[in-house]
């Protein structure tokens, strides 16, 4: 009797069984989520608060609206999304390590943002809402950690209004040679050694750096949101193409 091969996935370059990858990737952000916000300067010279605001600008988020942030970590979007829906609104801080929850509350209710949010821990391929839940989703610097994309994508398809939006800010590919070239030295040489210094911790960092590299490029990335449901598909490249916001409507 032929026994069923066991499903792999991609753990930054390596390879590793497919129920194994959840548990790697906690392990990575249970090591840095203490220094999460301090490294996330230092690794983009600021600019993620850029990336971050045409996100927002992007959202089309207003007063009593419901927003699930997720993957939301230390909550950088959940903190302005809290001002601009409201005491009518509701925002809900979604992630899957209980790390990056625990240093997020602590930092919004330390900004005195404590009426309309909610904190829960999650796995973004199996989301803890009814259907029609959320008039918009975010989703920062977290996909690519997500060991079923296209399962995690057509869950947030389902929780989502008619008429809501997906966003997912996400590092990408660069558009030219050079700045890719640029990056790929910057990543794989400054980034791990930056994490050691800073955080104590180059392996994290270079997690960080392969799972950039094994994440869908712009265009794939539109044509699985297409898969999920999702119309009107579009994205805007970001620092050349380093980040890209990607942007889809359930209707």
């Amino acid at each position: 009797m032929n026994e069923t091969p066991e499903k792999t996935t991609h753990f930054g370059y390596k390879t590793v069984a497919e129920n194994e990858k959840a548990s790697m990737v906690a392990d990575v952000f249970h090591s840095v989520a203490a220094k999460y916000d301090v490294m996330n300067d230092l690794m983009s010279f600021g600019v993620h608060r850029l990336w971050k605001r045409q996100t927002i600008a992007s959202s089309g988020v207003r007063k009593g609206h419901h927003v699930l942030d997720l993957a939301g970590g230390t909550g950088d979007l959940t903190a302005k999304f809290s001002q601009l829906v409201g005491e009518t609104g509701q925002v809900v801080l979604g992630d899957i390590n209980s790390s990056m929850l625990k240093v997020g509350r602590e930092k919004l209710h330390n900004l005195g943002l404590v009426g309309n949010i909610d904190y829960v821990q999650m796995n973004a391929e199996m989301l803890p809402f009814p259907d029609n839940s959320f008039d918009v989703i975010t989703i920062a610097f977290g996909l690519r950690n997500v060991t079923d994309k296209d399962k995690a994508l057509r869950s947030m398809y389902r929780i989502l209004k008619p008429g809501g939006r997906l966003l997912v800010l996400e590092f990408s590919k660069p558009k030219h040679e050079a700045l890719s070239k640029a990056y790929d030295f910057y990543s794989f040489n400054l980034l791990p050694t930056m994490g050691k210094l800073v955080a104590n911790d180059s392996e994290s960092y270079q997690y960080l750096a392969e799972s950039i590299r094994m994440h869908p490029d712009q265009d794939t990335l539109k044509a699985m949101m297409d898969e999920a449901g999702f119309e009107q598909t579009t994205y805007q490249n970001l620092t050349g193409g380093i980040v890209a916001l990607h942007r889809g409507f359930k209707y």
